[in-house]
C-alpha cells in the first residue's frame, strides 16, 4: 500500500442506500455500481431476540426487497469485522440472492482467540475458509465497473477493514461520527494506538471522501447520522480530529473504554460472526445452541 493510498476513481459516485437497524444502532448498506445493476451489501444485520433465544430476518428482508424491487445483482457481501454488537444476516441474504462473503484475512486471529474462548474444538476450522474471500491490506475487487480496495484498519479488532469504493469509505467500527469520535478498543485484539494509527491512515484520504459509519447512538439526543467526510472528521472529530496526538487520544481511549460494560449481543454475535454468520448445527434433537462463556471476556 506504500505510495499508493486509493487505487480506485475517486471520481466514480456509488449509489449507496442505508438500513438503520435500532435494535442494534447498526447501519448496512447497499453499494450500486452506477454505471451497472452490480452491487453489494455492507454489514448486513441478523435479528435476535436473545432472551427468547429467536431468530428472525425482518432487516435482512428489507434489503433483499430493495435488492430485489431495483433488480439489482448482488456480487458481495462485505464485513468490516467480526462484529460484537448484532449477527451477521450475510448467509441467508447469499442463500436467497448469491455473492461472495469477504472480510479481512485476519479474521483467523480472531477465530483462534474466540474459537478457545467458546471452546470451539479442533472442528473449527481457524483458517477464515468459512468466508468466501479473505482480503489482505490493499487487495481490489470489482463490484460490476467499480473497482474497491480493502485498507487494514486494525484496533478496534485485529482484522479491521475499511472498504473504499469509488468516492466512499466505509470505516465499520473505526470511526464513529464526529460527535461519537472513535469505537473502543479493550477487546481481545484491540488496541488504541493501533487504532489512532488505523485511524489517521483512514483521514489520510482525501477530503472529499465520503465516510459511512457502521454504527451511530445520536449523542446528545441528536438523530442518528451516518454519513460524514474525512475534512468533516479531521476538523470536527471529538477523539481524532487534526491536532489530537496519539498519546492524547491513547489516554482517552483507554480511559473511556474502563467505564464501558460488554456489548448486549456480545457472546452470540462473535460465535455466530466468526464463522461468517452460519448458525451452530443443530443437535441429534434438532435444537440449536449457543454457548455462554463464564468469567472470560
Amino acid at each position: 500500500m506504500q505510495g499508493l493510498p486509493h487505487p480506485v476513481d475517486l471520481a466514480v459516485k456509488p449509489e449507496v442506500t442505508a438500513f438503520f437497524d435500532e435494535a442494534t444502532n447498526t447501519v448496512s448498506y447497499v453499494v450500486k455500481d452506477p454505471a451497472s445493476k452490480a452491487c453489494a451489501v455492507i454489514d448486513s444485520v441478523m435479528d435476535i431476540d436473545y432472551a427468547a433465544g429467536r431468530i428472525a430476518y425482518e432487516s435482512a428482508d428489507e434489503i433483499i426487497a430493495f435488492i430485489r424491487k431495483h433488480d439489482l445483482r448482488l456480487e458481495w457481501l462485505i464485513e468490516t469485522h467480526v462484529h460484537a454488537d448484532h449477527l451477521s444476516a450475510a448467509p441467508y441474504i447469499q442463500g436467497k440472492l448469491g455473492g461472495r462473503i469477504g472480510i479481512g484475512d485476519r479474521i483467523t486471529i480472531v477465530q483462534e482467540t474466540f474459537g478457545k474462548i467458546f471452546n470451539e474444538g479442533t472442528e473449527f476450522q481457524r483458517d477464515g475458509s468459512q468466508f468466501d474471500r479473505l482480503f489482505a491490506d490493499g487487495d481490489t475487487y470489482t463490484i460490476g465497473g467499480m473497482t474497491a480496495f480493502a485498507m487494514h484498519t486494525p484496533g478496534h479488532t485485529p482484522a479491521c477493514m475499511t472498504h473504499v469504493i469509488g468516492d466512499a469509505a466505509f470505516v465499520g467500527d473505526t470511526l464513529f461520527m464526529p460527535d461519537g469520535g472513535s469505537a473502543r478498543a479493550d477487546f481481545p485484539g484491540g488496541d488504541a494506538r493501533t487504532l489512532y494509527r488505523s485511524i489517521r491512515r483512514v483521514l489520510a484520504l482525501p477530503p472529499q471522501t465520503r465516510l459511512f459509519m457502521c454504527h451511530d447512538y445520536g449523542p446528545n439526543g441528536r438523530e442518528i447520522r451516518w454519513e460524514t467526510s474525512v475534512a468533516e472528521q479531521r476538523e470536527h472529530n471529538i477523539h481524532v480530529r487534526d491536532g489530537i496526538g496519539e498519546d492524547e487520544f491513547v489516554e482517552k481511549r483507554e480511559a473511556r473504554d474502563r467505564t464501558l460494560a460488554m456489548p448486549r449481543l456480545i457472546i452470540p454475535s462473535l460465535q455466530v460472526n466468526m464463522k461468517a454468520g452460519e448458525l451452530p448445527k443443530p443437535d441429534e434433537s434438532g435444537m440449536r445452541f449457543l454457548k455462554v462463556p463464564l468469567d472470560t471476556l
